[in-house]
């Protein structure tokens, strides 16, 4: 981080206007090494830091589990580093408001044949709604958090940009902060690399956090088995039907829809029908006919997506884009690198050509959107309503055609 007050501006390290400890703000804690850091440097700068936890689920024996976050646990050690710093620290009970709005969204989505992604939905409608809300009740300029991300004063607004370690890029998870909300946020670890947040926890003395494993599971499935959650919440949504071929062609049953995901190859039960076949993919999920439908590996590579419920973080309105479209890089998984593509306006929504066909791609999952060249800042993006696929069927048919498989 730079200095902590530039007397030529009166700007803080955080672009606030006012000294450190003139300035108010509350970090997000989730017991973990990032939040600690973030929490412990605007501490160690003179900031007045308030710390709250989020309890947001409560599994019993999962809240002793390595590799969740917002548990028992955590909460426990949030505290301890709260007091170690001497910062205030509260938790909030939130575990109704994360039901409704992340839990309940998770299961309804995998019934509709869908691919959620929780991890958006708690940033976009707890951690950055309510808990922002909170941050403003408790007079504070600036709700921080653990993210790796980084943003910057622009023209049109405080932008989002990718951090500096992009190993570490958080982008993906957070596409649905708007610019209001960007306006109140702050990333102190955009600039660092985790190994140089742990060494900072090292040396601030943060032992209980320093080499805490990071958050790998979703929080609410402490065993790894999303299916059990998704029939906890809605009873008889894993109902049998069949397994059938592109052309409609049943080749077997299975045992309900949220047991399969796009791209899946094992599990499906169904054995080659010759020496010379190939290898069948889930390709697709069709919950009014609690059908999965399979196909082969070419199937799988998406070229066309439609997006709903945009989130524009762009300079022009999103409605002004060429006709042509606008060039610009696109993720559709948080583990893959920015891809080329096109983007336009569409009714309700916007469309993506991807230039470059991308596989395993599900509705339900983000398509996120990064400005054309490095790709370092983040223009927003939407979540993927339909996938479509160029595929040829056989070697006799060599015209290629735009197939909707999701």
């Amino acid at each position: 981080m730079r200095e902590a007050f530039d007397t030529r501006t009166g700007l803080n390290s955080l672009d606030l206007p006012g000294r450190p400890e003139e300035t108010r703000v509350v970090v997000a804690m989730s017991g973990g090494v990032d939040s600690s850091v973030t929490a412990a440097l605007l501490k160690e700068q003179g900031y007045d830091v308030v710390g709250i936890t989020m309890q947001l689920y409560d599994h019993g024996v999962a809240v002793q589990k390595k590799g969740a976050c917002c548990a028992g646990q955590d909460i426990h050690d949030a505290r301890r580093v709260a007091e170690q710093i001497g910062i205030p620290h509260y938790v909030l009970d939130y575990e109704d408001r994360f039901r409704k709005a992340v839990m309940d969204d998770f299961a309804d989505s995998y019934t509709a044949g869908e691919t959620p992604i929780p991890c958006v939905r708690c940033n976009e409608r707890v951690k950055f709604r309510d808990l922002l809300e909170t941050a403003r009740d408790l007079g504070a300029q600036a709700l921080a958090t653990g993210h790796y991300i980084a943003s910057r004063p622009g023209k049109a607004g405080r932008e989002m940009h990718r951090p500096r370690d992009f190993d570490r890029d958080q982008s993906y998870f957070l596409f649905t902060t708007t610019r209001e909300q960007l306006d109140f946020l702050r990333f102190p670890l955009g600039d660092l690399t985790k190994p140089e947040a742990r060494a900072l926890a090292a040396r601030m003395g943060l032992g209980v956090v320093a080499d805490k494993p990071d958050s790998q599971d979703i929080c609410f499935v402490p065993t790894g088995r999303y299916t059990t959650i998704v029939q906890n919440l809605r009873p008889g949504a894993a109902e049998p039907g069949d397994i059938v071929d592109l052309d409609g062609r049943v080749i077997g049953r299975h045992d309900g829809i949220i047991n399969f995901t796009i791209g899946q190859r094992r599990g499906l039960g169904i054995g080659a029908s010759g020496p010379d076949s190939e290898p069948l993919f889930v390709v697709k999920l069709d919950p009014a006919r609690r059908q999965v439908v399979v196909g082969p590996k070419d199937a799988l590579e998406t070229h066309r997506l439609t997006l709903r419920d945009i989130n524009w973080l762009g300079d022009m309105p999103l409605a002004d884009l060429p006709e042509e479209g606008l060039s610009i890089l696109v993720k559709v998984r948080s583990t893959r690198p920015p891809v080329a593509a096109r983007l336009r306006p569409a009714e309700g929504g916007a469309e993506v050509e991807l230039l470059e066909g991308e596989d395993g791609v599900a509705p339900g999952q983000a398509c996120v959107f990064y400005e054309a060249g490095k790709g370092e800042r983040v223009l927003g993006g939407g979540w993927i309503a339909r996938a479509e696929s160029r595929w040829r069927q056989a070697a006799s048919q060599p015209r290629e055609k735009m197939v909707a498989l999701r």
